[in-house]
């Protein structure tokens, strides 16, 4: 199995496998599970998702690491000998998509080992099961969101709960701690909290090499202090540290070392923007801070609104 680290054992080789082209379908009882969801998606429900899920041509952003998603929504493909790790999986019927891209990239999703997840909403981790399904990938997520993949249902404490709309559940959904890391051959991703957004919010980070140059990746989890009507972050008994979980992303993505910025939602992060300067477009040092930053005005502005609501 690919190895998570609890220490500072070096890796080993766990997984050998050569690249291939394949055309693979999401099989039929998944497919037939996530159509039936996506119907409840519909435009009055969620006016964005056929926005999100729009088709993107993949590309590589730098090394072995490639964009597979849609055009608004990110799934990452990182590539290496021993096999592949992917993260996030998007919608229900995303998971076309995804698989057509990896294919057109030349890759085989049954390489796909291991699956990693943002946070567990509709529209980046309703892909997932069949994503799993293709490639028998182990799927791992934080300690909050695994049991919310498992069940395809979201938790209470979500401050979406009442407007989250339920996906395909996943079947094995491991846990990694903040602050440990899985390995698979060369691979190596560090789970970062970022919660706030949602109570298992995750953010990875990992280096790519390219010859002698090295860059190093952020995967930031969405900031955006979104919620059902109702709820507030100022002061709830539903999700109670949600603000010190916002505070303790924010700093994070202040301080950590940051080349290649990437958002679930690629617009977040002005992706697009960037590709039209690519190679060099996507090399950013001061994103994180400027990402930090600006979720830190999105909550101080929420937070003016409850206090404004309250008078």
């Amino acid at each position: 199995m690919p190895n998570v680290d609890r220490s500072s054992r070096p890796a080993r080789v766990l997984f050998a496998g050569a690249l291939a082209v394949a055309s693979l379908s999401v099989p039929a009882t998944v497919r037939a599970q996530s159509a039936a969801l996506t119907m409840a998606y519909d435009s009055a429900r969620c006016p964005s998702c056929a926005e999100w899920n729009a088709p993107q041509a993949p590309l590589r952003l730098f090394a072995n690491t490639y964009y597979v998603g849609t055009h608004g929504l990110t799934a990452l493909l990182i590539t290496s000998p021993e096999g592949h790790i992917l993260i996030d999986g998007g919608l229900p019927n995303s998971a076309p998509l995804i698989l057509k891209n990896i294919a057109a990239l030349g890759f085989n999703a049954r390489d796909i080992k291991i699956i990693l997840n943002s946070h567990a909403h509709y529209d980046h981790a309703g892909g997932i099961a069949a994503l799993q399904e293709v490639s028998g990938a182990r799927v791992i997520a934080s300690a909050a969101s695994a049991p919310v993949i498992a069940r395809g249902l979201p938790d209470h404490d979500d401050p979406q709960h009442g407007i989250a709309f339920p996906m395909p559940p996943v079947r094995n959904v491991d846990v990694l701690a903040a602050g440990e890391v899985v390995r698979l051959g060369p691979l190596s991703f560090t789970l970062h909290a970022t919660g706030g957004h949602t109570p298992g919010g995750s953010t990875w980070t990992w280096r790519a090499c390219e010859g002698a140059r090295c860059l190093d990746f952020v995967y930031a989890d969405s900031q955006s202090p979104i919620s059902e009507d109702g709820f507030r972050f100022s002061d709830n008994t539903r999700y109670p540290t949600a603000l010190a979980d916002f505070e303790r992303g924010h700093a994070l993505l202040e301080r950590i070392s940051c080349d290649i910025l990437i958002t679930p939602h690629p617009a977040a992060s002005s992706l697009w923007e960037r590709a039209r300067a690519a190679p060099e477009g996507f090399v950013d040092r001061d994103a994180c801070k400027r990402y930090a930053a600006a979720a830190r005005r999105a909550l101080r502005a929420r937070l003016e609104r409850e206090r404004i609501h309250d008078r």
